[in-house]
């Protein structure tokens, strides 16, 4: 098996204050300001919190690992989001989790990934059954929702697991045995060591569902999506990082995925997110009764944070007023696929509902034209330090490209439409996305021929010269032209047209567009290459739009 770390780089400080000084909001639960409270993860799951002085390194963190978990030092390489650490921690501030991993993997067929217990763990780490992760004032509430799953735990009253979606996540209730809050543990995700539900066979740190989302990281994604629902706008529950510790949680056996252990408290790193009652999810209701603005506020979150896997089954639908008149309200949820470390194909499920074709309301205008991709990605690395440069790439580009469609006319649909994918001949075709960013990175890059020379003076501005372009042309080479695509096992028709959630593209061919391609400077030269690029294919799509609108096809209207 291979190692989920393929390089190293030395440790340097992230644009942030990430720093060992740093304390958030000014609040440190009691802990001495010279000291960090650091969580440490191993790449099958097992987790244990722990007190750094700051004279400790990354060397007294594998010690101390080494003596509780049996991991060789020599063996194994601490990382933090894109940093590799190899002794230096000063990059690392107080609350980070780290991932321990092995750098030589030779764990025989009968080896357990064996998870330390809370007894085996209890000299070392004595925090509570859940500690939130992060100090940010975001987070304020998310206490309250805490302190009630605590007094319920210590009553007996015992989370509940939830059958549906393929990774494993538990409600837990209050003294009323209500739910509260929905856990995901990060070992437990789809491909993930802990998965209790068959999907195993990666370790934390490798390529997981989406090839541009690692396995154990769609965590922290679900609370940056809420982070960046900026006054609630799309309604994104409360989510929070959390270390937590329950005998619920599942054990597998690394080999086979078979659970080998029951009843024994295991501690896990989770995201955790408030519950919301509702009657029904969006794949249970026609969606002509969703109101348009909500149905424009979760769409305007998904382009921003580039979701590539908004199904009907993550928009919850809850009636309003008793449901009198019909009315309903949306709530989105399950982001963990979001902020991908590269460009892929989205999947939006409102790219066809009647509501995404409607324009914006002035409102909306107004709180698209006040985003600011600067300011969240400066947040996102104050609050999610472990969040990968990539991630924040894509949001910065993907907000850039919302401002530019919305400030031009386009709505929602004709939005989501140039960032998605279609297959045609057996083929994906890039997005208009895509071509605008090729181009862009074709001209930072220097990557031209007499060819597309050329064909640049015949037209002003067209794929054909970006379909031409290297990468585009390796990623038609990975596809082939046989008439399916085939990944881990799954098998999906590529019918013209066809667009797929997350569950039904598993291992979808690489990505067009790499951001993490280029250094600084080539992607502050980037971005301006894209702002003047963006302007004419949007005009483009506009004009497109107008004249489909203005000449419909046979078999539209009555009048022949």
């Amino acid at each position: 098996m291979e190692s989920p770390i393929s390089s190293k780089m030395s440790v340097s400080l992230p644009n942030g204050p990430c720093h060992a000084d740093y304390e958030g909001d000014g609040v440190f639960n009691g802990k001495l300001p010279n000291k960090r409270r650091v969580f440490v993860q191993t790449e099958n799951g097992c987790v244990l919190g722990m007190e750094l002085e700051r004279k400790d390194d990354a060397h007294t963190v594998k010690r101390r690992m080494q003596l509780t978990l049996n991991v060789p030092t020599a063996e194994s390489s601490l990382t933090f989001g894109d940093m590799v650490l190899n002794n230096d921690l000063s990059a690392i501030r107080t609350d980070s989790p780290l991932l321990l991993t092995k750098k030589l993997m030779h764990r025989s067929s009968s080896t357990p990934c064996l998870s330390p217990t809370a007894i085996a763990v209890q000299q070392k780490d004595q925090s509570d059954i859940v500690e939130i992760i992060g100090h940010s004032s975001d987070f304020t509430k998310t206490k309250e929702i805490v302190e009630e799953t605590i007094e319920a735990l210590r009553s007996n009253i015992e989370p509940i697991p939830v059958n549906g979606g393929l990774g494993g996540a538990y409600y837990f209730r209050n003294l009323s045995c209500e739910n509260v809050a929905i856990v995901k543990p990060t070992d437990e995700e789809p491909f993930a060591p802990n998965n209790p539900k068959g999907f195993v066979g990666k370790v934390l740190g490798q390529p997981g569902l989406k090839q541009s989302v690692k396995v154990g990281e769609t965590g922290f994604r679900e609370v940056a999506a809420y982070l960046l629902d900026h006054d609630h706008f799309a309604r994104v529950p409360l989510t929070s990082l959390v270390k937590i510790t329950h005998s619920i949680f599942n054990l597998n056996d690394c080999v086979n995925g078979n659970t080998i252990q029951n009843n024994k408290e295991v501690t896990k790193i989770a995201s955790l997110q408030q519950f919301i009652p509702h009657d029904f999810d969006a794949s249970d209701h026609g969606s002509s009764r969703f109101p348009v603005a909500d149905v424009h506020r979760i769409g305007i979150l998904d382009v921003r944070i580039f979701n590539t896997d908004r199904h009907a089954g993550n928009i919850l639908v809850r009636k309003v007023n008793d449901g009198e008149f019909g009315e309903v309200e949306l709530i989105p949820i399950d982001h963990g696929l979001c902020l991908p470390e590269c460009l892929e194909d989205p999947y939006f499920e409102w790219i066809h509902w009647p509501q995404a074709s409607i324009p914006f309301s002035e409102n909306e205008l107004e709180y698209i034209k006040t985003l600011d991709a600067n300011l969240d990605a400066k947040m996102l690395r104050k609050e999610l330090p472990m969040i990968r440069e990539a991630c924040i790439r894509v949001l910065t580009l993907c907000t850039s490209f919302l401002k530019e469609a919305a400030a031009f006319g386009l709505c929602l649909a004709e939005i989501g439409g140039m960032m998605s994918r279609e297959f045609r001949f057996n083929d994906q075709e890039p997005s208009e996305l895509e071509v605008i960013c090729l181009e862009a990175m074709k001209q930072v890059m220097g990557l031209s021929d007499s060819k597309e020379q050329s064909d640049e003076k015949d037209s002003k501005f067209g794929k054909s010269p970006m379909v031409n372009h290297t990468r585009a042309l390796s990623y038609k080479q990975q596809v082939g032209s046989g008439k399916k695509c085939r990944g881990n096992g799954l098998v999906k028709a590529c019918a013209n047209g066809v667009r797929s959630s997350a569950k039904e593209s598993v291992g979808a061919p690489t990505s067009f567009v790499k951001v993490t391609d280029m250094n600084e400077d080539e992607w502050r030269l980037f971005l301006l290459k894209f702002q003047e690029l963006v302007g004419p294919a949007i005009a483009a799509r506009k004009i497109s739009c107008i004249n489909m609108r203005n000449n419909p096809r046979l078999g539209s209207s009555c009048q022949f």
